[in-house]
């Protein structure tokens, strides 16, 4: 509940135990949430948790304001934006001793713009029980939320495609990328300091929006998130074009989970898949 929520979040701003606490506020005049940082005991009276708290607030651990700003941070958290948190410590972006997690017992949460239909990320989650924190709260309405898993079957759809046709499936959907980059700017593991697409010498993918660019930035950034992704669906919420870029992602990560038995973002305690190797891993998908 938002008091208990409140009350967590004035307890470790008067200790001194965090220097400041990302959270969700009101829109005013609408039922949206938007993040807010709290760094004063009556700005934490804003903050509240329920089925409108969408965005993956964990993005905002690796921007440079923050940690210049702030020695030890607090963050509300559910469970997928854990999964998030969990990765970045993983791969030594963030401390867990610097890191106040408010855990969220999320029963789902509204898509963007729409009160009436469940997120895509949602509906396959399983850590709607979160999995790390240091503290628990729920959710005002802790009635679950439910829906269909339309992107599962697409995934399949395209499964069932040649090679030809699946090509032609992304081409087109790509070719509407406009190159703003929302995506990576909204991705909580894209925090490298200068992005492949931002060197020009050598300059390794074009610039402009056009098919062999566009196809090419989003097939490396596929890449780049496979083993690593953990499904919170910002990317695709934020693409002013519409375009389905968690279809690509989800389908690594049943790949990763599949070939490899890894999930991104789960156990804190266990090394990246990327970042390690074992002779006994299956090698019969390379060809």
């Amino acid at each position: 509940m938002d008091s208990s929520l409140r009350q967590i979040a004035n307890e470790l701003l008067n200790t001194g135990k965090v220097n400041a606490i990302i959270g969700y506020i009101p829109v005013d005049g609408t039922t949206r949430t938007k993040p807010f940082i709290a760094t004063k005991t009556d700005e934490v009276d804003k903050f509240v948790v329920n089925h409108n708290i969408l965005n993956n607030l964990s993005v905002y651990l690796t921007k440079d304001e923050v940690k210049k700003n702030f020695k030890k941070i607090g963050i509300i958290a559910k469970g997928c934006d854990i999964k998030s948190i969990i990765a970045l410590i993983q791969e030594n972006q963030i401390l867990r001793d610097d890191i106040v997690i408010i855990g969220v017992k999320c029963s789902g949460v509204y898509s963007d713009f729409d009160l009436q239909t469940l997120a895509d990320k949602c509906i396959s989650c399983e850590v709607r029980e979160p999995h790390l924190f240091d503290y628990l709260v729920e959710m005002g309405d802790s009635s679950e939320l439910r829906g269909e898993d339309r992107k599962l079957k697409v995934i399949r759809q395209i499964e069932a495609m040649n090679a030809e046709e699946r090509w032609d499936f992304f081409e087109n959907e790509f070719s509407r990328c406009i190159k703003c980059y929302a995506c990576r700017q909204v991705c909580p593991l894209c925090y490298c300091e200068r992005c492949i697409v931002d060197k020009t010498i050598p300059r390794w993918i074009e610039s402009s929006a056009h098919k062999r660019g566009n196809f090419a930035w989003n097939l490396v950034r596929a890449f780049h998130l496979s083993g690593r992704c953990v499904g919170c669906g910002e990317c695709e919420r934020v693409c002013p074009m519409d375009i389905p870029l968690s279809l690509l992602n989800r389908k690594m990560m049943m790949v990763t989970q599949e070939e490899f038995n890894y999930k991104s973002g789960m156990d804190i305690n266990v090394p990246t898949l990327i970042g390690s190797y074992d002779l006994k891993d299956n090698e019969e998908f390379i060809e």
